[in-house]
């Protein structure tokens, strides 16, 4: 048994596909196909049923596998363990990040991580939280950016800042004229949402008191998956919306922008990885150049948290809990 048939072997269990396995490995497919059978015999059982399309794992390669990938995590991590005793931060890590912050977060902080640690690459993957949280739990990403908490035992969380939601109001609203927003001022009829797949409209449903979804007065509804688009749905006079802080940066001017009365609602953002996760150096230097490149303002304690996995929102939303 060796570590590069578990590497085939785990590889296989994530494309269902020979070829593509291969690929994903950089060997042909018979020598793919040669060390797995090689295992099969060794271990006497038979791994993957190739009789389905696509390939499945059996029973018994269900459990092979899961082991073959705690066998890789702990090398991995023995490795990294070395290398940050050494004060090294160097080799390729896969961070995640959730939709509504990546446009705005990752523009900000790169440039200078990059400056500040030139032998590290990082293999960006934007996705949903769930999706962040079971790929955090399965070895599948090294570190993920998101709101939190995720209350999960084998997940570790290091805040990073608390981003406050703001007002994004048509120029004729009624509260067009305030200087700041009071949360039980906004009617929520009006206020336009991400689809269910966002944990951030759960967020917006929680500060404006709702924990219903309105029947809107239009012939048609919305799926919408990006800030912006909210935002261009307001411009047109389709409602209102909640948005994060970092995606108005620099657009203080815009009279649609309107900040909460203290303590303001907001949003806590932190650096997600498994309890086992051994490179602390390199997760202080990200948290380090984060809390450079935003505003100094979000560093604070003051905001009033709200949570994004409150089940009442979710389920209205139809998200699954």
């Amino acid at each position: 048994m060796t570590i590069q048939q578990l590497e085939y072997v785990i590889a296989l269990d994530d494309y269902r596909h020979f070829v593509t396995a291969a690929t994903h490995c950089s060997v042909t497919q018979p020598a793919l196909t040669i060390q797995v059978k090689k295992l099969e015999e060794e271990l006497n059982m038979q791994l993957f049923d190739r009789s389905k399309q696509p390939l499945e794992p059996t029973r018994a390669g269900k459990e092979i596998i899961a082991r073959a990938r705690e066998v890789l995590r702990q090398l991995s991590h023995m490795r990294d363990y070395v290398d940050d005793e050494k004060n090294s931060i160097s080799g390729s890590f896969r961070l995640g990040i959730i939709p509504t912050l990546a446009p705005y977060l990752l523009p900000l902080f790169l440039p200078a991580f990059t400056k500040a640690c030139p032998d590290c690459n990082l293999e960006i993957e934007e996705d949903h939280i769930f999706g962040l949280l079971d790929k955090l739990a399965n070895d599948k990403l090294d570190m993920a950016i998101l709101s939190t908490p995720v209350d999960n035992p084998v997940l570790r969380e290091i805040p990073l800042f608390n981003e406050p939601f703001m007002g994004y109001l048509p120029l004729k609203h009624p509260l067009g004229k305030a200087l700041k927003l009071e949360t039980s001022d906004l009617d929520a009829k009006e206020l336009l949402l991400l689809s269910k797949d966002y944990c951030y409209s759960s967020q917006l449903m929680q500060v404006c008191h709702t924990k219903k979804l309105a029947r809107r007065d239009t012939p048609y509804g919305f799926q919408v998956s990006s800030i912006e688009t909210l935002k261009n749905l307001v411009k047109a006079n389709q409602g209102f919306t909640l948005v994060p802080e970092l995606s108005v940066i620099g657009e203080g001017a815009d009279k649609r922008i309107k900040r909460f009365k203290d303590p303001q609602p907001a949003r806590e953002i932190s650096l997600v990885v498994h309890q086992s996760f051994p490179k602390e150096t390199l997760l202080e230097k990200i948290r380090e150049v984060i809390a450079a490149s935003v505003p100094a303002s979000m560093q604070q304690s003051k905001y009033k948290r709200i949570k994004w996995n409150d089940v009442n929102c979710l389920r209205v939303l139809g998200a699954a809990v």
